[in-house]
């Protein structure tokens, strides 16, 4: 049996619940759209999308308030397109507004932090708002894949800062911390990123959009994490396609109190 392209969300599902895994990535069922997805595309976009705009005309005396303007400008752009997949979540007004308005403060908070970049740049190597505004632009939304692994990825943004290379992704996470499964993601990106470009980056980590930026070191411990955890996955998926060997976790994941695995109903998890 061939080795499925793996992907650090898949595996993160694998190591959660087998039987979640074979749902949704063996028999392919469908999977049901969240205001959480929904919302985390639109800051992604967002932010992508961002580092795209025209700064020619923009000066020193009003960088802050174009900057702040453009991300309003893109958030608005991206919500109302995404609206058709809103209305679908059956959201009152009011809750859509409670969404609406919090991913504005995460935005306004990334921005917030750019435009001090911004302005360190400008005062420490004395250049013009373009200048920094370029230096700080990262490449975006790169596809990363591996045939040796089998496994690919999406890495949001590779910031090459002097001779470093940081590797960051977006959340919209209400806690600040990196788990296990967002380290498990940042290693394999790490890997990723080794085995196209001969090097590893020097830093990963997560910019989340309530808080601020949290970086750690990359190092050759990270890149074994990464390989032992798709080995497994591996290992496992590639001898057997059973239901039956892909046993349920029954946990808090299951159900809670405002929702429920995607495939609650067709699992049953308390039913057994």
């Amino acid at each position: 049996m061939a080795k499925r392209v793996e992907s650090p969300s898949s595996i993160n599902t694998f190591k959660q619940c087998t039987r979640k895994y074979y749902y949704q990535y063996i028999a392919r069922l469908p999977t049901i759209s969240n205001v959480h997805q929904v919302r985390g595309n639109i800051a992604h976009s967002t932010l992508e999308k961002f580092y795209d705009i025209d700064i020619s005309n923009i000066t020193l005396e009003d960088y802050s308030l174009r900057f702040h303007l453009a991300i309003q400008q893109l958030f608005l752009y991206y919500w109302n397109q995404s609206k058709p997949e809103l209305q679908k979540l059956g959201l009152n007004k009011d809750q859509e507004m409670f969404y609406f308005e919090e991913t504005m403060l995460m935005l306004m908070n990334w921005i917030n932090h750019f435009i001090t970049k911004i302005t360190e740049e400008i005062k420490v190597r004395n250049i013009s708002v373009q200048e920094a505004f370029l230096l700080l632009t990262p490449l975006r939304e790169e596809q990363y894949q591996s045939d040796n692994y089998s496994v690919r990825g999406f890495i949001d943004a590779i910031h090459h800062i002097e001779n470093e290379v940081h590797i960051i992704d977006y959340k919209t996470n209400s806690k600040f911390e990196i788990k296990e499964e967002i380290k498990l993601q940042l290693a394999i990106y790490s890997l990723l990123y080794f085995e196209r470009h001969g090097k590893m980056p020097s830093k990963v980590g997560i910019f989340f959009l309530r808080h601020k930026l949290k970086l750690m070191n990359v190092d050759q411990e990270l890149l074994e994490l990464a390989k032992k955890e798709i080995a497994l996955i591996h290992a496992h998926t590639s001898q057997t396609e059973d239901i039956k060997d892909y046993p349920r976790c029954v946990g808090p994941l299951c159900k809670w109190s405002t929702g429920q695995c995607d495939f609650y109903d067709t699992c049953r998890p308390h039913d057994h």
